[in-house]
């Protein structure tokens, strides 16, 4: 893989870059600014100065395949041997999943790992590119960790690396490079193994062989191979089962995005088709998951609360569960559940670095996002393979479709309608500024009327985490109503263009209610009131959302 010779540089920088802050998930760039000289470089370095246990410490290496990724890995593994690391794992190809990345460094008791991936961001020269660095437990590393790494970028004068020359050969097998090894492993081989701890392989096997034809849709991102090996080796599906299961590097000029609006053509499949019984997608990345059934989409936060509701069809999770956890954009139908269980149920803010604390203090066995993202205590991060399993035991355990899955749990805890609207490449001032007059007329709202009801309270989320007691404050606006309603506006912080306005909807209708409505008729008092209230339509320009979900 690398040559015999070689040397040690040190590379003096000019001047620092100064907007290498990293977000909640990592640090998110357009892909030409990556490839600006010294940039990747100096964030790279700024991690190896800041993450503990550098000087002979293992660390896991890989990404998702978009354009870039073997040049990042090239580069960190020469930089990781001028630092003293004692040895780095990386993938065949480079291609890892963020899910299957946290179970390597688990396993392998690395000090951590760095995942080259933008997620669900567009990816190719005129895309996206993004470094995100997980800890030793597996998970998103530490706000004190990422702070300290932006710190030490704004200073940088320089950084350390190993001159030599490289084929960029990603084969089976190791390498001696100065005095570090370079590991390079199957990748999917380890992340299979662990999910046949958790499912019962051979119970999902005969169910969707039995006139019950799946799809998935990997959207010509990191699942691919993963889902191949999984879908069509192991469980015997049909070989058409796995849909754009090549990783490209600008994947295929796809949007890796597993919504109703970037992963349309799996949508229609399922929605307006009699094909398939079941659907699927991930993300660039593999953290994510969009599940569908014949005509019926789950949301996000039904399929976390369904999953809940039905953690004992698994045989992983047999004990039963220690608590579950949302964040606080998701809405609370998964809290109904968890009264119903008697355990408890938490409320973070939005990123897994905060439900990686529950997990290590044994808090939650499950927990997740409204944005597509669900995991448990099997790993350190979302995975939306492990989500796709976990519908497919309930489903072959129940005997049941996914509509009838879902009529079944509301007509038991009845529905939360819920709904996210997305306004994307909103220029950056006037989002801010949309921002900041909605939340300074916060104070204002007790008591007033918002789309027929009357507002319980309205604030800027804040958290005190109950395992170390630290703080996180403006997590998202708040407008709580009288009859259990919210409505809650943030500024993303995933994307690389101009600024995303995200506003979330939820009405609880119980059981014995009408929970058969269209969720946006249903929501369409809440879309109108927040509309007029922050002027979203008058100051943005925009007359619809970009996305729905």
């Amino acid at each position: 893989m690398f040559s015999s010779e070689f040397s040690q540089l040190t590379v003096k920088l000019n001047s620092p870059f100064t907007d290498q802050k990293p977000g909640t998930s990592g640090l998110r760039k357009s892909t030409l600014q990556f490839e600006e000289a010294h940039y990747l470089e100096s964030f790279i370095e700024s991690i190896l100065c800041s993450l503990p246990g550098v000087q002979g410490g293992v660390l896991v290496v890989g990404g998702d395949g978009r354009y870039g990724n073997k040049r990042a890995i090239d580069i960190i593994i020469r930089m990781a041997a001028a630092h003293g690391i004692q040895k780095v794992i990386t993938t065949v190809d480079g291609i890892l999943s963020t899910p299957a990345a946290s179970n390597l460094i688990r396993i392998n008791k690395a000090i951590g790992g760095i995942i080259l991936s933008a997620s669900h961001n567009p990816g190719g020269l005129e895309g996206d590119f993004g470094v995100k660095l997980n800890g030793s437990n597996g998970g998103p590393a530490s706000e004190s960790l990422t702070d300290e790494i932006y710190n030490y970028s704004k200073n940088l004068k320089e950084y350390k690396i190993i001159k030599c020359q490289s084929n960029n050969s990603y084969s089976l097998g190791k390498y001696n490079l100065a005095s570090m090894v370079v590991e390079i492993i199957d990748g999917i081989d380890d992340y299979l193994d662990l999910m046949k701890k958790i499912f019962d392989f051979d119970l999902i096997s005969s169910y969707i062989n039995k006139d019950f034809p799946i799809v998935f849709d990997a959207l010509n991102a990191v699942t691919g191979p993963y889902a191949k090996r999984l879908f069509v080796d192991l469980l015997g599906a049909n070989p058409e089962t796995v849909r754009n299961g090549i990783p490209l590097e600008d994947f295929g000029g796809l949007h890796p995005d597993p919504n109703l609006t970037y992963a349309k053509d799996l949508a229609d499949l399922l929605l307006k088709g009699n094909l398939f019984s079941f659907g699927a997608a991930c993300d660039g990345d593999g953290d994510r998951n969009m599940i569908l059934g014949r005509g019926c989409f789950v949301n996000p936060s039904d399929s976390l609360a369904i999953l809940a509701a039905n953690y004992d069809c698994v045989p992983g999770y047999a004990k039963g569960l220690s608590g579950v956890a949302r964040s606080m954009p998701t809405s609370s139908a998964v809290d109904v559940v968890a009264k119903h269980l008697g355990i408890n149920c938490f409320e973070t803010p939005t990123g897994w670095k905060f439900f990686g604390n529950l997990l290590d203090a044994n808090q939650i066995t499950l927990c997740g996002e409204e944005s597509f993202g669900t995991g448990s205590d099997h790993v350190r991060e979302k995975d939306g393979l492990w989500a796709v399993l976990f519908w497919l035991q309930i489903l072959a355990s129940k005997k049941k479709s996914v509509s009838e899955i879902m009529k079944n749990h509301w007509l038991f805890f009845g529905r939360h309608y819920y709904s996210r609207h997305d306004y994307e490449s909103i220029p950056s001032e006037v989002a801010n500024s949309l921002y900041s007059r909605l939340s300074n007329m916060l104070p204002t709202l007790k008591d007033q009327s918002f789309a027929g009801r009357i507002v319980k309270n309205a604030d800027d989320f804040s958290y005190t985490d109950p395992v170390d007691g630290s703080i996180t404050l403006n997590q998202g606006l708040r407008i709580l109503l009288d009859d259990g309603s919210r409505v809650l506006v943030r500024l993303s912080g995933t994307g690389t263009q101009g600024a995303t306005l995200r506003v979330y909807f939820e009405s609880f209708v119980p059981s014995d209610g009408d929970i058969t409505q269209d969720p946006q008729l249903a929501l369409d008092p809440f879309i109108k009131s927040i509309d007029s209230l922050a002027e979203i339509s008058k100051r943005t320009g925009m007359s619809s959302p970009t996305v729905i979900t």
